[in-house]
């Protein structure tokens, strides 16, 4: 079972399978693995225990940063997230902590999950991936319907109070037309974008 995997000098975590999206783009429908990691479907979600054992294998202090990103939306498994950046802040405090969501944790916990990152994640990237709701629900499929669009953007306000970096990005599946919508969404709101591929 592949916990963490490699891109570049980053440490990457694969904490679970579970998602509330069915992105129309997402890498998971092309391949078992990236980078390093030749097979990221698991067989359990790991426990914090497990996470934090394979980090001390790995030997953290080589890597630029850690990233919670793996085949899996990292807030569907939150208190192993906290717990594993909690270990991370009190070892390895030089190390940036970041993670990598689709911004719906809100809906999935019922509650505002953004404080909860406070002084345990560094940066935050969000999954914007469409200008509108019924745009971004065609792409993303959430599990939530339309609503899920406005719970991602308030997220994304509400980050930005609680962790220092927060960038959104788009995969380089939109049209011209909706790349330059999506670029003013995220300068009215003050969110770097970067456009990337689908992994």
């Amino acid at each position: 079972m592949t916990i963490s995997y490699t891109i570049a000098n980053s440490l990457y975590l694969n904490i679970t399978n579970k998602c509330n999206c069915a992105c129309v783009f997402c890498v998971r429908n092309l391949s078992d693995g990236i980078g390093d990691g030749d097979n990221l479907w698991l067989d359990h979600d790991p426990s914090a225990d497990e996470v934090i054992a394979d980090i001390k294998k790995r030997g953290p202090l080589k890597y630029d940063e850690v990233v919670f990103c793996g085949y899996g939306e990292p807030t569907e498994s939150l208190d192993v997230l906290l717990s594993v950046s909690r270990f991370l802040k009190e070892n390895y405090p030089q190390i940036p902590v970041r993670l990598n969501t689709n911004g719906l944790s809100d809906l999935s916990r019922g509650k505002q999950t953004a404080p909860l990152l406070k002084g345990l994640v560094d940066a935050v990237s969000i999954s914007l991936n469409a200008p509108n709701r019924q745009r971004y629900s065609e792409v993303t499929n959430p599990v939530f319907g339309e609503v899920a669009y406005d719970a991602m953007i308030r997220f994304a306000k509400s980050v930005k109070e609680s962790v220092p970096r927060v960038t959104f990005t788009v995969v380089n599946v939109l049209s011209k037309e909706e790349l330059t919508e999506c670029e003013k969404l995220a300068a009215d709101m003050g969110i770097p974008l970067r456009v990337r591929g689908n992994i």
